[in-house]
């Protein structure tokens, strides 16, 4: 099961915080990712808030700075060759952990991370 991760920046995090927190009831959980932002789990879903200026940038001209969707993956390493077979341009992840980046025909930027089935 891939598990679907919604990044959303936002100009003020507190003020996202209390809408997400006391608006929807939603709760923040623990990550140990060392990345910038508020992480909310729905279900099978991660919703992660990011302050707008706090964007970490990709190291590739055709990715920068811009939102994208995330997915959880079981399967990462099989994704990862299928895509380099078919001729996809991979970006690995700058942080050191198992993740990487591909561009859907439309340039829209997918992260694809690893998670333990």
């Amino acid at each position: 099961m891939q598990v679907l991760h919604t990044a959303l920046l936002v100009t003020d995090l507190e003020r996202a915080r209390q809408f997400y927190e006391q608006g929807l009831g939603l709760t923040p959980t623990q990550r140990s990712l060392s990345f910038p932002g508020v992480w909310y789990q729905v279900g099978q879903q991660q919703i992660h808030l990011i302050q707008a200026d706090q964007v970490p940038t990709a190291h590739h001209p055709l990715w920068g700075r811009r939102p994208h969707l995330a997915l959880g993956i079981p399967q990462w390493q099989e994704l990862l060759d299928r895509l380099l077979a078919l001729g996809y341009e991979i970006q690995h992840s700058h942080s050191g952990r198992p993740a990487f980046f591909v561009q859907d025909p439309d340039g829209n930027v997918i992260e694809c991370s690893r998670i333990q089935p």
